[in-house]
């Protein structure tokens, strides 16, 4: 059984990525389309062997599923609805930190100071991972606490001609549309690079995104399925990042 938060685009290419490799007979969900107790009659009456959650709210709403195996891909942060859980697998869509300072590096050899905020609740273990990375390299990581949308503005404006490059979290607290206009106008007034997560922002005035590939992220979720129908446990499946990435650079 396949349950997915809604018909956006980014889903339905997972879903044909899954779909290009998985070789089980498919019973789809959407929650947009169904209520809550309706939808998980339907689940205990299909009787799945295995259930894909594709996007967050998807999986949140399946968790509680009690002896069926689950999948779950287009997942920031698993962990957050469901940390430990033995009989969940999945792919969530974070590219490790070190790939994308490589990538970063490779475009702008020469950063020394890089400029971030968090929300520790949200991106606190993305925000330690980030600075060790940076710290392998020799890199300065001039990162700020925000804890609401509105201290954004403020904790940027402090680091006014102290970096280099912004890099731009996948982080709720941070990235809203009031936030991301002030952001890029920040950049473009103090001629500070930004690097983002979604070619949306390249697109806006970002210089450079790194972002995951849904399609070759669902593929990945359908292996993992596989190895569940063919009689692998579940709890010996590690859980992965996004193996392929997609670089937009703003040429302009």
């Amino acid at each position: 059984a396949v349950v997915q938060s809604l018909r956006a685009n980014p889903y339905e290419e997972a879903f044909k990525g899954f779909k290009s490799v998985g070789k089980a007979t498919v019973t789809r969900i959407f929650l947009s389309e169904a209520t809550a107790e309706e939808e998980l009659k339907r689940l205990q009456a299909i009787r799945p062997d295995v259930v894909l959650a594709i996007g967050m709210d998807a999986l949140a709403r399946v968790r509680d599923l009690r002896d069926i195996p689950i999948v779950y891909v287009m997942v920031l942060s698993p962990d957050a609805v469901s940390p430990g859980e033995r009989r969940m697998t999945g792919v969530n869509m974070t590219i490790s930190p070190e790939r994308q300072l490589a990538i970063l590096l490779e475009a702008l050899p020469q950063t020394r100071k890089i400029g971030l905020l968090y929300d520790p609740n949200r991106t606190g273990q993305m925000a330690k991972r980030v600075r060790t990375a940076a710290e392998m390299r020799g890199i300065s990581l001039i990162a700020g606490e925000v804890h609401r949308s509105k201290e954004v503005p403020t904790s940027i404006m402090r680091m006014r001609g102290q970096i280099d490059i912004f890099w731009m979290l996948p982080d709720l607290t941070v990235v809203t549309p009031e936030t991301v206009d002030f952001l890029l106008l920040f950049a473009l007034e103090n001629h500070t690079p930004i690097f983002t997560f979604s070619e949306k922002y390249v697109e806006l005035g970002a210089l450079l995104s790194v972002g995951v590939d849904p399609f070759d992220m669902g593929c990945q979720a359908g292996e993992m399925v596989d190895r569940i129908l063919s009689g692998g446990d579940v709890s010996t499946i590690p859980r992965g990042e996004a193996r392929k990435v997609v670089v937009t650079v703003n040429m302009k």
